[in-house]
Formats: C-alpha cells, structure tokens, sequence
C-alpha cells in the first residue's frame, strides 16, 4: 500500500512539474486517485477520480471513455479517469494538446510504477499459493521425517530385540560350555582321585605284603639262629665232655 501511494504521488509529482514546465499553477492540477487495496494485492490496480464530471454539455461535446490515454498490457488494466483530468486542466487554462501531454504523461509513469511494482512485488494470491505449497512440503517433511524417525525407532529396537536374544543364546550356550567343563573337571578330578585311591590302596598292601614277609624272614632267621644256637651249645657241651674223658684217661695213666 505505502508503494502504491508512493507511486500515486510520483505522477502527481510529474504532472506538477509538466505544469510547471507549461507555466500552470501547480496547485491547481490535482490527479485525485483512489487506489483499492484488494484488487492491489490480486494483481491488478484501479484508479477512480475524486470529482466525477459535472458537465453533462461538455461531456455530450467531447465524450470519452474512461482509461482512453491508459496503456493496458495483456494481464491487468490501469483503469484512471483522464477525461476529467483534461477538462481540469483546460478549466485551468491549459490547451487540450497540452492538457493530453500531460494526462498521458503522468498515465504512463503510473503504468511503468505499477509495472515495476508488479515485476517486484507478488499478489496475495500468489503469496497464499506459495505459503500454501511451503505449507504442503513442510508437512510432507514433517510427515517423511515422522515415518523415517519410526521406521529407524522399529528398526532399532528389532536389532536391540535381535542383540538380546544374541546375548541369552550366547549366555545359554557359555553356561552350558561352563556346566560341562565343571562337570568333565568334576569327572576326571573323581577319575583321578579313584585311581589314586586305588594306587594308595595297591601301594598299602604291597607294603603290608612286604611287612608281612619281612616279619617271616625275620622270624625265620631267628628260628635259624636259635637253631645254630642249640647246635653250637651241643657241640660245646660235646667238645667238653670229650676233652674231661681225655683228661681224666691221661690222669689214669700217669696215676
């Protein structure tokens, strides 16, 4: 709105300084433009004038149509009422070719403003399309990152349900290694400890067999000796009784 306004008095500008250039009073020389914000904003903008022209002999002398110095391009159309402005400015003593000039003029800044505003600026339609499409991306957007924001949420907690039951299958599988080697160490420690009571068992009767015939050796020997003994007590008694009866014959014989 303030653009437009700007623009509106950029002609009137113009028109006083073509005035002034024509030696008019520029107080005198009012556009008057009433500009309609709404069809501003759809695309296409609408000048009216202020005072309405009142002279029904003049405008039955020189009728024209509204807009007939405008120059409309092919998509909006600068509707500005040039006859009253005219006859305005012959009212004032203006000569028609000049007043034309000037009317002309001043249409043709207004449409070159109002086309470079339009080249600058979008309609509200176009604005509404363009928030509605940002609005329809953003929420396809949000709608994508929703889906891959669950899609990643089930895909981490089927590898967190894949890793748990991984980790009890491999707990199961080392209790049970574990089990079984306690159980085989159990087996083999029972194993050895039967072997070594057995060994203990065969190494106590050995010795009690060494023990035993020992003890016969022993008592044999001493049966042996007492045996010996005897004999060489016997041999003794024998030798002495023998050298008493020599004894006794050789005293007989010296006697």
């Amino acid at each position: 709105m303030a653009v437009a306004r700007r623009v509106v008095q950029l002609g009137a500008n113009c028109g006083i300084r073509l005035s002034k250039s024509q030696g008019i009073n520029a107080s005198k020389v009012s556009a008057a433009l009433l500009i309609d914000r709404s069809l501003i904003n759809a695309g296409s903008v609408n000048f009216y004038s202020s005072e309405p022209y009142k002279s029904s002999a003049a405008n039955k002398f020189d009728y024209r149509q509204i807009s007939q110095l405008a120059k409309p391009n092919g998509k909006r159309a600068f509707l500005v009422d040039t006859l009253a402005l005219v006859r305005r400015l012959e009212a004032r003593g203006v000569p028609s070719e000049q007043a034309e000039a000037i009317t002309s003029a001043i249409t043709e800044v207004l449409n070159d403003s109002l086309e470079n505003v339009a080249h600058s600026f979008v309609s509200r339609a176009e604005m509404q399309k363009s928030e509605m499409i940002q609005e329809a991306n953003l929420s396809k957007f949000k709608s994508e990152v929703q889906s891959s924001q669950e899609h990643h949420f089930s895909l981490l907690q089927r590898e967190l349900e894949k890793l748990r039951n991984d980790i009890e299958k491999m707990r199961s599988e080392l209790r049970y290694e574990v089990d079984k080697l306690t159980a085989g160490q159990r087996l083999d420690l029972n194993l050895e400890r039967g072997r070594i009571r057995d060994e203990l068992a065969n190494q106590n009767a050995e010795t009690t067999n060494l023990t035993n015939k020992l003890d016969r050796e022993i008592h044999a020997l001493r049966a042996q000796i007492e045996a010996a003994k005897y004999e060489v007590i016997k041999y003794c008694i024998g030798t002495l009784v023998s050298i008493s009866a020599v004894g006794l014959a050789v005293l007989r014989l010296y006697t």
